[in-house]
């Protein structure tokens, strides 16, 4: 037993002490992190003392890193890349395991190359470019929200409110340029676009007048709803040169991104010489949960500011950060990561001369120390502190902020687990995620030039362009649209119909018809339709059907006219003849009333003739009897009287049935003889599916597509022309080369007709649908009014 408890003992010693010692050794005193940001910034103001007061915190909680002192030393990048840098490089000499910022996302960029070469986590509190999520920069890790989520909740707005166009201006920078490839994406799945980009530049040089130059161009575009993805600087700048241009007043729709709010917080009550240049602009904020430590830390920081600084959500993100990189350390510490640096031989053999690249190391345990950042899981005054696979922090929101008055009210919420919602995410998360459309709600805006009635989003451009309509030029049936021979207009019920509806809207519509097609024959409308798509025309106008494919590529109008397919077949006369009688029965018909005939005589005579002498004698005077009053009940000049009860009942039941008899043959008879009788082969759609004959249908029509996909082959289907070709086909015949049907819209059919008597409609429309306008995006909005 001693033996036993001795190796117990000694095991235990080996096995576990050694580990806890080791870990208790390898916590050093100091931890050395740094901070790189642009300090005299609307940004970096809040974040240093959030920092600070993070790192207060963090080192004296004694529950999280023990024995060890978080210190937090700060570099003022100057919003410059270069000395970003050069910062990032001083770090690096003084065994640095991390470094909070940059906020910058143009800096971020240059510093994320040197983190990933010396291993060292970049966590960054106000980089939001999207990019900087690839691949190509493993340590940078962002502890705010990307501004791919801010620019979906931009396209969602624009949605939301039905708008399908909008101008972007931003600055020209990589923060600036990939926000705009984020929203173009975001749009484009929502079927809208950015219809002009304007770049601010990112320098210090931007005057009044550049400012100017670019919204005058703006101001000519269609859009009236513009996107600003800028900084506070250039922002001010350009809303306040907008509000001298007239462009903050009805009609138009500003949205700023999170620029615009943190400054707000920051600096609130807005300031005087801005607050009229910002009337009715919609801002994004990021959203944070409302807790008690969060009221805790408002409360802590008006007496530390002394009210003179806002509290913004980049400052709750950065205090955030030091409290994630403290968390992250605990549980490197707790795997058995130790903090020791090693010499990269790449910098020796550089030279480096008087730069002293030798003395920057590489921080061995990088990738432990990134590995525990990115399976942090806390909760800060930010929210949950969690990473998705992406290493985005997870359940994206931004508030949706209306600037009114000297202040500012909130219209709703977007997430990225509900979209747009007047709740709080958090209330939404409780429950299933639904993006349905008449989930999506927001309360009402009071929109620039102080009204509440939503903005059209979209003028025609005062520019002088005019809307390009595509007008198909056709070579048959010229009366619903053609062109007037040697000028550039149209003619025909179709362009009638147009300019009638145009004539009544309230405001001008500037418009030129381009020809569609070479007129010797008809065009495509499918092509027709696509050209629209890809821009070479804004709209078209003529006798295009409204058929499911092209919906789901294109908006019509209401139909202004009825259509659908129908069949046409020649058809020959019956004439009358001498045994005209015998027509309005078939043969069955006549059969199996033959049959009753005779069945009702037996019947009848199997209830007499037992007790009535005129159904009594010979066999064969019965059968004459049988045979007799059966026929004459249809003239009703039968002789025998029925005596039994049963007997009178058929007799009666029989009777009124002969009657219904000679009424029908009387009536189809009568038909017979006086009207003219028409008969085809061909009963319809059916009746040509059914056969192997040929069938004809016009050029350009979508009749050939829709014939295919109802199982007929294509080698059956022959291409027609005109109305010309259509009656030779048809009077030709298989035999002779011709057609057996012609399938067509039913209005050109009735063309066809009206100067042709020798062919008729067979069967009935078997489709359903109607002419319409075509148009796409903002352009045809107006269409729609039609």
């Amino acid at each position: 037993m001693n033996h036993t408890w001795f190796i117990l003992s000694l095991l235990l010693y080996v096995g576990v002490f050694p580990y806890g010692f080791s870990k208790n050794v390898s916590r050093p005193a100091i931890v050395k992190v740094g901070a790189i940001f642009t300090f005299n910034s609307t940004i970096g103001r809040v974040a240093k003392i959030a920092m600070e007061e993070a790192m207060k915190d963090v080192n004296s909680n004694s529950s999280i890193l023990p024995g060890t002192i978080l210190n937090l030393t700060m570099q003022d990048s100057n919003c410059s890349g270069f000395f970003g840098m050069v910062e990032a490089l001083e770090f690096m000499e003084t065994d640095t395991v991390a470094i909070i910022g940059p906020q910058s996302s143009v800096v971020a960029h240059i510093i994320s190359h040197v983190a990933n070469e010396l291993k060292v986590p970049l966590l960054s509190f106000g980089a939001t470019d999207p990019t900087l999520s690839s691949l190509q920069f493993p340590f940078f890790v962002r502890t705010t929200q990307s501004d791919l989520y801010e620019m979906t909740a931009v396209a969602d707005i624009v949605d939301y409110y039905g708008w399908k166009a909008v101008i972007a201006i931003f600055i020209d920078d990589d923060f600036g340029r990939n926000g705009m490839l984020a929203l173009e994406d975001k749009l484009a799945e929502r079927r809208c676009r950015i219809s002009y980009k304007a770049g601010i530049s990112p320098g210090s040089g931007v005057n009044r007048g550049n400012i100017m130059d670019l919204l005058i161009k703006v101001a000519l575009m269609e859009s009236r709803i513009i996107v600003l993805h800028v900084n506070p600087d250039s922002g001010f700048l350009v809303l306040s040169v907008a509000q001298y241009l007239g462009m903050m007043g009805n009609g138009y729709v500003w949205i700023a991104t999170d620029w615009l709010s943190y400054f707000l917080d920051s600096a609130a009550p807005l300031p005087l010489e801005n607050t009229d240049s910002m009337q009715g602009v919609l801002v994004l904020r990021q959203h944070t949960p409302e807790s008690d430590r969060k009221r805790a830390f408002f409360s802590r920081w008006k007496k530390l500011t002394g009210g003179s600084l806002g509290l913004h959500s980049y400052g709750l993100y950065a205090y955030d950060s030091v409290w994630l990189l403290a968390h992250a350390l605990e549980a490197f510490f707790e795997q058995g990561g130790v903090i020791s640096f090693s010499n990269d031989s790449r910098l020796h053999s550089l030279g480096g001369g008087n730069l002293h690249l030798e003395a920057m190391s590489i921080f061995d345990d990088g990738n432990l120390l990134l590995q525990s950042i990115l399976q942090s899981n806390l909760v800060g005054l930010t929210g949950p502190i969690k990473f998705n696979s992406d290493r985005s922090l997870i359940l994206p929101a931004y508030d949706i902020i209306n600037v009114i008055g000297t202040g500012s009210r909130r219209i709703g919420y977007w997430s990225n687990y509900s979209g747009l919602s007047v709740v709080p995410p958090e209330t939404l998360y409780e429950r299933p995620p639904n993006r349905s459309s008449t989930n999506q709600k927001l309360y009402s805006v009071i929109w620039p030039g102080e009204t509440l009635t939503k903005p059209r989003g979209w003028v025609f451009p005062n520019n002088g362009k005019l809307l390009r309509i595509g007008v198909p030029n056709r070579a048959s049936y010229r009366e619903f649209v053609s062109k007037i021979q040697g000028t550039e207009n149209f003619k025909g019920f179709c362009i009638d119909v147009f300019t009638a509806a145009v004539s009544l809207l309230p405001y001008a519509v500037p418009y030129q018809f381009i020809p569609f097609g070479d007129g010797h024959k008809n065009p495509s409308y499918t092509e027709l339709v696509h050209s629209i798509t890809t821009g070479q025309f804004d709209a078209a106008v003529g006798d295009i059907t409204i058929v499911t494919n092209r919906t789901k590529i294109v908006d019509f109008t209401q139909p202004f006219a009825a259509s659908g397919l129908v069949v046409v077949a020649p058809f020959k006369k019956l004439n009358s003849g001498a045994w005209a009688f015998l027509r309005p029965f078939n043969a069955r018909m006549w059969t199996i009333t033959a049959c009753f005939f005779l069945v009702i005589g037996i019947v009848v005579w199997i209830l007499e003739h037992r007790i009535n002498d005129e159904f009594r004698g010979p066999p064969k005077r019965q059968l004459i009897t049988i045979l007799w009053f059966s026929l004459s009940t249809m003239f009703f000049a039968h002789r025998e009287n029925t005596v039994s009860t049963l007997g009178r009942m058929v007799l009666i039941i029989w009777l009124f049935v002969v009657l219904i008899i000679n009424s029908s043959y009387t009536a189809s008879l009568t038909s017979i003889l006086t009207v003219q009788q028409l008969s085809s082969p061909i009963k319809g759609i059916e009746s040509l599916k059914e056969g192997d004959e040929p069938i004809g249908y016009q050029v350009g029509s979508f009749a050939e597509h829709y014939l295919e996909e109802l199982g007929i082959s294509k080698s059956r289907l022959v291409e027609l022309e005109s109305p010309e070709a259509y009656a030779k086909a048809l009077q030709n015949g298989p035999k002779k080369g011709g057609v057996a049907a012609i399938v067509d819209e039913l209005p050109y059919i009735e063309l066809f007709l009206s100067s042709q008597c020798k062919y008729r409609v067979v069967g009935q429309e078997f489709t359903k649908s109607g002419w319409g306008f075509v148009s796409i995006c903002f352009p045809g909005a107006f269409l729609t009014r039609i």
